[in-house]
Protein backbone atom coordinates (compact mmCIF):
# COMPACT_ATOMS: atom_id res chain seq x y z
CA UNK A 1 0.00 0.00 0.00
CA UNK A 2 1.38 3.30 -1.39
CA UNK A 3 1.82 6.26 1.32
CA UNK A 4 1.81 9.94 1.39
CA UNK A 5 1.01 13.63 3.30
CA UNK A 6 -2.28 15.62 2.29
CA UNK A 7 -0.79 19.13 3.08
CA UNK A 8 -2.28 21.75 4.46
CA UNK A 9 0.07 24.59 4.98
CA UNK A 10 -1.04 27.35 7.58
CA UNK A 11 2.19 29.43 6.62
CA UNK A 12 3.79 31.03 9.81
CA UNK A 13 0.75 31.07 11.54
CA UNK A 14 1.24 30.40 15.46
CA UNK A 15 4.83 31.00 15.12
CA UNK A 16 5.77 33.67 17.85
CA UNK A 17 9.29 34.01 16.48
CA UNK A 18 10.94 35.45 13.12
CA UNK A 19 13.98 33.18 12.91
CA UNK A 20 16.71 34.39 10.72
CA UNK A 21 16.40 32.45 7.86
CA UNK A 22 12.09 32.69 7.40
CA UNK A 23 10.09 33.23 4.38
CA UNK A 24 7.61 30.99 4.83
CA UNK A 25 5.36 32.53 2.04
CA UNK A 26 8.62 31.73 -0.19
CA UNK A 27 9.28 28.44 1.34
CA UNK A 28 5.35 26.61 1.31
CA UNK A 29 4.09 28.79 -1.45
CA UNK A 30 1.18 30.04 0.86
CA UNK A 31 0.74 33.34 2.52
CA UNK A 32 -2.97 32.79 3.92
CA UNK A 33 -4.06 29.82 6.56
CA UNK A 34 -6.27 27.40 5.31
CA UNK A 35 -10.45 28.11 6.09
CA UNK A 36 -12.29 24.93 7.44
CA UNK A 37 -14.16 24.72 3.91
CA UNK A 38 -10.81 24.85 2.15
CA UNK A 39 -9.41 21.83 4.27
CA UNK A 40 -13.06 20.23 3.34
CA UNK A 41 -12.65 20.92 0.13
CA UNK A 42 -9.15 19.94 -0.19
CA UNK A 43 -9.83 16.43 1.44
CA UNK A 44 -13.06 15.83 -0.38
CA UNK A 45 -10.59 16.42 -3.35
CA UNK A 46 -8.28 14.30 -2.78
CA UNK A 47 -10.70 11.27 -2.18
CA UNK A 48 -11.41 9.80 -5.57
CA UNK A 49 -7.62 9.63 -6.42
CA UNK A 50 -6.56 7.88 -3.16
CA UNK A 51 -8.97 5.42 -3.92
CA UNK A 52 -8.45 4.91 -7.58
CA UNK A 53 -4.74 4.76 -6.62
CA UNK A 54 -4.99 2.68 -3.56
CA UNK A 55 -2.92 5.24 -1.59
CA UNK A 56 -3.38 5.96 1.93
CA UNK A 57 -2.92 9.14 2.83
CA UNK A 58 -1.93 11.70 6.32
CA UNK A 59 -3.21 15.26 6.35
CA UNK A 60 -0.27 16.41 7.77
CA UNK A 61 -0.86 20.30 8.92
CA UNK A 62 2.78 22.09 7.70
CA UNK A 63 4.30 25.27 7.80
CA UNK A 64 3.83 26.90 11.10
CA UNK A 65 4.09 26.09 14.40
CA UNK A 66 0.38 24.13 14.58
CA UNK A 67 0.06 24.07 18.50
CA UNK A 68 0.02 27.52 19.02
CA UNK A 69 -2.09 28.66 16.50
CA UNK A 70 -5.37 29.63 18.02
CA UNK A 71 -6.70 27.04 20.33
CA UNK A 72 -9.97 27.44 19.14
CA UNK A 73 -9.00 27.61 15.28
CA UNK A 74 -6.57 24.82 15.79
CA UNK A 75 -9.77 22.72 16.94
CA UNK A 76 -11.74 23.43 13.92
CA UNK A 77 -9.37 22.03 11.75
CA UNK A 78 -8.65 19.27 14.00
CA UNK A 79 -12.79 18.08 13.74
CA UNK A 80 -12.48 18.32 10.41
CA UNK A 81 -9.18 15.89 9.71
CA UNK A 82 -11.43 13.97 12.22
CA UNK A 83 -14.27 13.24 10.33
CA UNK A 84 -12.14 12.26 7.79
CA UNK A 85 -10.32 9.67 9.38
CA UNK A 86 -13.22 8.21 10.90
CA UNK A 87 -15.20 8.51 7.69
CA UNK A 88 -12.44 7.03 5.28
CA UNK A 89 -10.32 5.35 7.19
CA UNK A 90 -8.95 2.95 4.00
CA UNK A 91 -7.61 6.39 2.42
CA UNK A 92 -7.05 8.64 5.80
CA UNK A 93 -5.42 6.68 8.22
CA UNK A 94 -3.66 8.92 10.44
CA UNK A 95 -2.81 13.08 11.19
CA UNK A 96 0.61 14.56 11.77
CA UNK A 97 1.73 18.12 12.36
CA UNK A 98 4.39 20.67 12.59
CA UNK A 99 5.69 22.53 15.53
CA UNK A 100 8.11 24.72 17.52
CA UNK A 101 9.52 22.36 20.37
CA UNK A 102 8.65 24.94 23.23
CA UNK A 103 5.24 24.59 22.08
CA UNK A 104 4.41 21.23 23.07
CA UNK A 105 2.88 20.56 26.80
CA UNK A 106 0.52 17.41 28.20
CA UNK A 107 -2.33 19.74 27.67
CA UNK A 108 -1.93 20.28 24.24
CA UNK A 109 -0.94 16.18 23.11
CA UNK A 110 -3.95 15.41 25.24
CA UNK A 111 -5.71 17.52 22.97
CA UNK A 112 -3.78 15.96 20.02
CA UNK A 113 -5.16 12.38 21.05
CA UNK A 114 -8.55 13.03 20.94
CA UNK A 115 -8.67 14.14 17.86
CA UNK A 116 -6.68 11.41 16.75
CA UNK A 117 -3.32 12.76 15.47
CA UNK A 118 -0.65 10.02 15.06
CA UNK A 119 2.57 11.88 14.54
CA UNK A 120 4.44 15.27 15.39
CA UNK A 121 7.51 16.88 13.81
CA UNK A 122 9.79 19.15 15.70
CA UNK A 123 11.29 22.32 14.03
CA UNK A 124 14.93 21.18 16.24
CA UNK A 125 16.76 22.88 13.57
CA UNK A 126 19.80 22.13 15.43
CA UNK A 127 20.79 21.01 19.10
CA UNK A 128 23.59 23.64 19.54
CA UNK A 129 22.60 26.19 21.70
CA UNK A 130 24.83 29.21 19.71
CA UNK A 131 23.73 27.41 16.87
CA UNK A 132 20.07 28.61 18.33
CA UNK A 133 20.67 31.69 19.73
CA UNK A 134 22.12 33.09 16.35
CA UNK A 135 19.64 32.21 14.49
CA UNK A 136 16.76 33.50 16.84
CA UNK A 137 14.75 30.13 17.46
CA UNK A 138 13.58 31.24 20.59
CA UNK A 139 13.98 27.77 21.97
CA UNK A 140 16.71 25.91 23.26
CA UNK A 141 18.47 22.12 22.70
CA UNK A 142 16.66 21.24 26.04
CA UNK A 143 13.33 22.12 24.89
CA UNK A 144 13.65 19.46 22.16
CA UNK A 145 14.52 17.20 24.31
CA UNK A 146 11.82 17.91 26.66
CA UNK A 147 9.23 17.97 24.13
CA UNK A 148 10.72 14.59 21.90
CA UNK A 149 10.57 12.56 25.87
CA UNK A 150 6.80 14.09 26.35
CA UNK A 151 5.77 13.11 22.43
CA UNK A 152 7.12 9.26 22.91
CA UNK A 153 5.60 8.83 26.42
CA UNK A 154 1.96 9.95 25.18
CA UNK A 155 2.57 7.32 22.10
CA UNK A 156 2.88 9.41 19.25
CA UNK A 157 5.22 8.98 15.92
CA UNK A 158 7.82 11.81 16.96
CA UNK A 159 9.49 13.28 13.61
CA UNK A 160 12.42 15.75 14.20
CA UNK A 161 13.59 18.64 11.93
CA UNK A 162 17.23 19.68 11.10
CA UNK A 163 18.58 22.14 9.14
CA UNK A 164 22.78 22.25 7.80
CA UNK A 165 24.91 25.42 7.50
CA UNK A 166 23.06 28.01 9.45
CA UNK A 167 24.60 30.99 10.67
CA UNK A 168 27.23 30.04 13.39
CA UNK A 169 26.82 26.33 12.50
CA UNK A 170 29.72 23.78 11.77
CA UNK A 171 29.66 20.11 10.52
CA UNK A 172 30.39 18.78 13.71
CA UNK A 173 27.50 20.22 15.02
CA UNK A 174 25.20 19.20 12.40
CA UNK A 175 26.92 15.33 13.14
CA UNK A 176 26.09 15.88 17.00
CA UNK A 177 22.73 17.00 16.44
CA UNK A 178 22.00 13.94 14.67
CA UNK A 179 23.26 11.99 17.52
CA UNK A 180 21.11 13.76 19.61
CA UNK A 181 18.47 13.05 17.51
CA UNK A 182 19.00 9.25 17.35
CA UNK A 183 19.25 9.44 21.22
CA UNK A 184 15.54 10.97 21.48
CA UNK A 185 14.67 7.62 19.72
CA UNK A 186 12.92 9.93 16.88
CA UNK A 187 10.74 7.80 14.17
CA UNK A 188 11.51 9.92 11.30
CA UNK A 189 13.95 13.27 10.51
CA UNK A 190 13.92 15.74 7.57
CA UNK A 191 17.51 17.19 6.75
CA UNK A 192 16.95 21.06 5.17
CA UNK A 193 20.17 22.72 3.97
CA UNK A 194 20.20 26.08 4.51
CA UNK A 195 18.63 27.98 1.82
CA UNK A 196 19.47 31.93 1.57
CA UNK A 197 16.35 33.76 1.01
CA UNK A 198 15.97 37.52 0.31
CA UNK A 199 14.04 39.73 3.31
CA UNK A 200 15.53 37.62 5.48
CA UNK A 201 18.11 38.22 8.44
CA UNK A 202 20.24 35.47 6.92
CA UNK A 203 19.68 37.25 3.66
CA UNK A 204 20.78 40.47 4.82
CA UNK A 205 23.79 38.67 6.62
CA UNK A 206 25.03 37.21 3.50
CA UNK A 207 24.59 40.41 1.66
CA UNK A 208 27.05 42.17 4.31
CA UNK A 209 29.79 39.37 4.09
CA UNK A 210 29.20 38.19 7.39
CA UNK A 211 27.79 35.30 7.00
CA UNK A 212 27.48 32.47 3.90
CA UNK A 213 26.30 28.94 4.17
CA UNK A 214 28.57 25.68 3.75
CA UNK A 215 29.48 24.89 0.02
CA UNK A 216 27.46 22.54 -2.09
CA UNK A 217 30.40 20.21 -1.63
CA UNK A 218 30.18 19.77 1.42
CA UNK A 219 26.28 20.27 1.76
CA UNK A 220 26.43 16.94 -0.29
CA UNK A 221 29.16 14.91 1.63
CA UNK A 222 27.75 16.25 5.01
CA UNK A 223 24.30 15.03 3.88
CA UNK A 224 25.43 11.90 2.62
CA UNK A 225 27.12 11.08 6.15
CA UNK A 226 23.80 12.46 8.15
CA UNK A 227 22.09 9.76 5.70
CA UNK A 228 24.37 7.10 7.05
CA UNK A 229 23.79 7.56 10.36
CA UNK A 230 20.14 7.88 10.07
CA UNK A 231 19.78 5.01 8.07
CA UNK A 232 22.02 2.68 10.59
CA UNK A 233 20.16 3.72 13.19
CA UNK A 234 16.70 2.63 11.87
CA UNK A 235 15.13 6.21 11.55
CA UNK A 236 13.77 7.01 8.29
CA UNK A 237 14.37 10.14 6.57
CA UNK A 238 11.32 11.38 4.92
CA UNK A 239 12.77 14.07 3.04
CA UNK A 240 16.53 15.85 2.49
CA UNK A 241 16.29 19.44 1.02
CA UNK A 242 13.29 21.97 0.26
CA UNK A 243 10.69 20.83 -2.78
CA UNK A 244 11.28 21.81 -5.70
CA UNK A 245 10.07 25.29 -6.20
CA UNK A 246 10.04 28.36 -8.94
CA UNK A 247 9.57 31.00 -5.61
CA UNK A 248 12.32 29.61 -4.12
CA UNK A 249 15.14 29.45 -6.97
CA UNK A 250 13.44 33.29 -7.40
CA UNK A 251 14.09 34.19 -4.22
CA UNK A 252 17.21 32.52 -3.07
CA UNK A 253 20.95 34.43 -2.49
CA UNK A 254 22.66 31.48 -1.66
CA UNK A 255 23.21 28.35 0.39
CA UNK A 256 22.26 25.24 -1.60
CA UNK A 257 19.16 23.78 -3.01
CA UNK A 258 18.84 20.96 -5.61
CA UNK A 259 16.00 18.89 -6.53
CA UNK A 260 17.97 15.80 -6.55
CA UNK A 261 19.88 16.34 -3.17
CA UNK A 262 19.28 13.01 -2.00
CA UNK A 263 20.12 11.20 -4.86
CA UNK A 264 23.13 12.96 -5.03
CA UNK A 265 23.60 12.20 -1.39
CA UNK A 266 22.92 8.21 -1.94
CA UNK A 267 25.23 8.33 -5.00
CA UNK A 268 28.06 9.19 -2.49
CA UNK A 269 27.62 6.25 -0.39
CA UNK A 270 27.39 3.83 -2.82
CA UNK A 271 30.50 4.96 -4.06
CA UNK A 272 31.77 4.79 -0.87
CA UNK A 273 30.87 0.82 -1.20
CA UNK A 274 32.08 0.60 -4.10
CA UNK A 275 35.73 2.06 -2.75
CA UNK A 276 35.88 -0.10 -0.52
CA UNK A 277 35.29 -3.48 -2.48
CA UNK A 278 36.55 -2.96 -5.88
CA UNK A 279 40.41 -3.25 -6.29
CA UNK A 280 42.17 -0.92 -8.55
CA UNK A 281 42.20 -1.78 -12.18
CA UNK A 282 39.54 -4.76 -11.58
CA UNK A 283 36.73 -4.87 -13.73
CA UNK A 284 33.13 -5.56 -12.06
CA UNK A 285 29.66 -6.44 -12.30
CA UNK A 286 27.20 -4.66 -9.52
CA UNK A 287 24.25 -6.18 -8.61
CA UNK A 288 21.15 -4.12 -7.69
CA UNK A 289 17.77 -2.98 -7.29
CA UNK A 290 16.21 -1.32 -10.35
CA UNK A 291 15.64 1.74 -8.40
CA UNK A 292 19.20 1.87 -7.19
CA UNK A 293 20.86 2.18 -10.74
CA UNK A 294 21.12 5.48 -11.35
CA UNK A 295 22.39 6.12 -7.88
CA UNK A 296 25.57 3.84 -8.38
CA UNK A 297 26.56 5.58 -12.08
CA UNK A 298 25.94 9.38 -10.02
CA UNK A 299 24.90 12.00 -11.45
CA UNK A 300 26.38 13.06 -14.68
CA UNK A 301 28.17 9.98 -14.22
CA UNK A 302 30.46 11.22 -11.77
CA UNK A 303 30.58 7.93 -9.33
CA UNK A 304 32.00 5.79 -12.95
CA UNK A 305 34.45 8.55 -13.45
CA UNK A 306 35.93 8.09 -10.47
CA UNK A 307 36.38 4.50 -10.33
CA UNK A 308 37.88 4.86 -13.67
CA UNK A 309 40.70 7.64 -11.98
CA UNK A 310 41.47 3.78 -10.47
CA UNK A 311 41.62 2.03 -13.59
CA UNK A 312 37.97 0.25 -12.36
CA UNK A 313 35.68 -0.55 -14.87
CA UNK A 314 31.71 -2.07 -14.16
CA UNK A 315 28.67 -2.68 -15.58
CA UNK A 316 25.12 -3.13 -13.46
CA UNK A 317 22.59 -5.94 -13.45
CA UNK A 318 19.27 -5.19 -11.96
CA UNK A 319 18.93 -7.89 -9.19
CA UNK A 320 15.33 -7.19 -7.26
CA UNK A 321 15.48 -6.48 -3.88
CA UNK A 322 19.23 -6.19 -3.87
CA UNK A 323 21.26 -3.13 -2.27
CA UNK A 324 24.80 -3.43 -3.78
CA UNK A 325 26.50 -6.42 -4.65
CA UNK A 326 29.83 -6.60 -5.87
CA UNK A 327 31.17 -9.60 -8.35
CA UNK A 328 35.23 -9.47 -9.95
CA UNK A 329 35.27 -10.25 -13.64
CA UNK A 330 38.87 -9.28 -14.82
Amino acid sequence: MKQTNISVFIPHYGCTHICSFCNQKTISGHSEPVTEKELEGILEGQLENLKDSGTKAQIAFFGGSFTAIDRDYMIRLLTVAKRYTDAYPEQYDGIRCSTRPDCIDEEILGILKSYGMTAIELGAQSMNDEVLTANRRGHTAQDVRRASRLIKQSGFELGLQMMTGLYKDTEQYCIDTAKEFIALHCDTVRIYPTVILKNTELGRLHESGAYDSFTFEQTTRLCAKLLDMFNKAGVAVIRMGLHASRDVEQEMVGGVYHPALREIAESILYLEKMNAVCEDGGKYVFYTDKRNISKIIGQGGANRNALSQRGISFKIKEEKGTDFRAERIG
